[in-house]
Order: C-alpha cells, then structure tokens, then sequence
C-alpha cells in the first residue's frame, strides 16, 4: 500500500502577522522553520518515490527542510495547482482590520464558506477545481502505482486534498483545521481507497 504524508508548510511572516497571503510569496519564519524540522521527525520511516509542492516559497522551503532532514532526495514536481486559495483583495490585509470594517460574520462568510469568495478571489470551492484535477491526475497516478507521496503545499490545497481521500462535505471540510508543519499520512489502496489516516505530532 502507498503512503501519502500531507503537510502544510510552516509559519510564514503573514501568518504570524494575522494577514490574509494567498498567492503572495511570503516567506517563512524561524518558527516556521523550525516547524519544517520538527515535521521531518515524524517522517523519517517513510522512503519517498516522489515529492509535490506548489509555486510559492513558503511550502518550498518547507519542502527543501523535510529532505534535507530526513536525508532524501526524491525528484520535485511544483505545480500552481497546488498554490493558497487566491484571497484577492484581502490579500496582506490584517485579519482583525478585515472583521472591523465589513463585519465578523462577512469575514467568516469569506474565509469559511465552501463556495462564497472574497472580492475577485477564490472560494474553497474554486481551490479544489483547480487542485484536485492536478492531484488525480500526477499524485493519484504515483499512488496508484504503489509510490509513496510527499506533498508540502498550503491549508487550503491540503484541505480540497483531504476531502477528497476523507469523503467530506462541503460543511465538514470549511470546518477542517489543518496546523502548519503537522503531517497527515494517509495509507492509500491502489483503488484510491484511504485504509488509515494518522495526524503526526
């Protein structure tokens, strides 16, 4: 049986910062870093075929840590599939400043609904049309054939992924809390099938 590890990249300055990033490449921090490494401990026992990360260097560094780490060195597909849900005009702006000026409940409608999207931005929805083509067709493959699968990317990527393997609805996936730096490995059968799912910490 494959083995796919999901991990959401590390701390980033925005995260940190309570801002709205998205596609903007923003880098990680020292505790992001750090997250890398702790992250890696806890995947030293799977032998990766190949490894996935989207175009932004915040997962790529992430990535680049994992390996180093874990001293592996699988070939790296990045692919913009696997990129943040695109906040649009949110995009570096405060959390917090957001809620003050158009409302909590707008801002939970924005960042929490399955299919409501921020102003010319992506809703979760939009994500998964635009990731789980990708993740079918090149990481489904290497599952399918048996490899297993590292993938570094973002919390909305790894949540659009996640609710394809767990079978979520759209209310339980908007629900889903994916911490960066914390893998999920799933044992997949060759038919897609998850067979076990553990949250490594």
């Amino acid at each position: 049986m494959a083995k796919l590890a999901l991990v959401r990249h590390g701390q980033s300055l925005w995260n940190l910062e309570n801002r709205f990033t998205g596609w903007v490449d923003v880098p990680l921090t020292d505790q992001g870093r750090a997250e890398a490494r702790r992250a890696s401990g806890h995947l030293r026992d799977i032998p990766f075929a190949v490894a996935y990360t989207s175009m932004l260097s915040r997962a790529q560094e992430t990535l680049e840590i994992i390996l180093g780490e874990i001293g592996q060195r699988p070939p790296v597909i990045r692919d913009e599939a696997l990129n943040e849900r695109h906040y649009g005009d949110l995009q570096g702006l405060n959390k917090a400043d957001t809620a003050k000026r158009y409302g909590d409940a707008q801002v939970k409608l924005w960042r929490r609904s399955y299919d409501v999207a921020p102003p010319n931005g992506e809703s979760l929805a939009k994500t998964a049309a635009r990731t789980l083509p990708f993740f079918d067709r090149a990481i489904g493959g290497d599952l399918r054939q048996g490899k297993n699968v590292l993938v570094v990317a973002h919390g909305n990527s790894n949540r659009s992924i996640a609710m394809q393997l767990e079978g979520l609805s759209p209310e339980a996936v908007v629900a889903l809390e994916l911490e960066t730096g914390v893998p999920i490995v799933y044992e997949v059968a060759p038919d897609g099938r998850v067979l076990a799912k553990e949250i490594r910490r």
